[in-house]
């Protein structure tokens, strides 16, 4: 739960600044890791069962409560998006909450999504009132997508595709595809002309390229070099774009720049101090040290999860 002006959020985050969003206002309605996947390269470093049951996890009515009074502190937001510590489609009050908003506000409402429930037509259907929505494609095929994606048994590759061809079909808005690259897992040639065949079938508005920047908490995760993934943007065409950030800039050049960033990611969802570690690209013990401090002036609190050291904002 995070404080801000004397106002608890418990469902809200932000605004925090992203590269694709600029001022992005969250909406986190699942509880942390609960999720359809559990990807090799996920930053909340937490392994947990995937979870394909759709319902309520967080009672709507709240929600938009929480909302109304952030939007009355009349803070610079360029978009409203609803993502956060799970995948968000398995909220089954998922598309009321978008049309609820859309009421409200005029501000530009985003679906951040793994993509694996949009088989479902209840799920499409939710998401048509959305004016982004922006899913995931991170293999080619089955053997990389449990690889990779570790999905519920429940979901196959061909549903996820499935699902993201009858989508964009239906859907008006704007229709963006992120690729996580992992070198030596679904970088191969072979593997990009699979690719590529995928997503000329999808047709996204976009296709953004992403890689890890910093070390990875899983072995297997490796950075794909920012050379290669121009290379593979490329050949998918001109829709493609590289938004990974190659920034040289080291996150532990002082104490102070350390405590923001452990503070801007803490605001956006709990995370362990190997967590931040591997996030923000600096040392563990660096990151234990700032936690410290942070907890002694109760500035953040301490929450076992899945029996793992998790530090949440107050």
């Amino acid at each position: 739960m995070s404080k801000i002006m004397g106002k608890s959020y418990k469902y809200i985050f932000g605004p925090v600044p992203s590269r694709r969003l600029g001022l992005s206002l969250g909406v986190d309605i699942i509880p942390l890791k609960t999720c359809t996947q559990n990807c090799l390269y996920c930053q909340l470093c937490v392994d947990s069962p995937q979870v394909a049951e759709r319902r309520e996890y967080a009672p709507i009515e709240e929600v938009l409560d929480e909302l109304k009074a952030k939007l009355a502190e009349k803070a610079s937001i360029d978009c409203i998006t609803i993502s956060g510590s799970g995948e968000p489609t398995l909220h089954s009050g998922i598309g009321r909450l978008i049309s609820e908003i859309k009421k409200i506000s005029s501000i530009m409402v985003v679906v951040i999504t793994n993509g694996t429930l949009l088989w479902n037509k209840d799920v499409r259907q939710s998401l048509l009132k959305a004016d982004a929505v922006m899913p995931s494609l991170d293999a080619c095929d089955q053997a990389v997508f449990e690889r990779l994606n570790n999905p519920h048994p429940d979901i196959t590759f061909d549903k996820l595709v499935e699902g993201l061809i009858a989508f964009r079909k239906d859907f008006k808005g704007q229709f963006w595809l992120e690729v996580f690259m992992v070198e030596g897992i679904n970088t191969a040639d072979a593997q990009i002309e699979k690719f590529k065949s995928i997503i000329e079938k999808i047709s996204p508005d976009r296709v953004q390229l992403n890689t890890t920047v910093r070390p990875a908490a899983h072995p297997e995760v490796k950075a794909v070099s920012e050379e290669r993934l121009k290379e593979i943007a490329a050949a998918f065409g001109p829709k493609a774009e590289v938004i990974a950030s190659f920034s040289k800039k080291a996150a532990s050049g002082s104490s102070e720049s350390l405590v923001e960033q452990i503070l801007a990611t803490l605001k956006r969802r709990p995370c362990s101090a190997e967590g931040l570690a591997s996030s923000l690209g600096a040392k563990q013990s660096d990151i234990e040290e700032q936690i410290k401090i942070l907890l002694h002036k109760s500035i953040v609190r301490a929450e076992i999860i899945n029996d793992s050291e998790f530090y949440i904002v107050i």
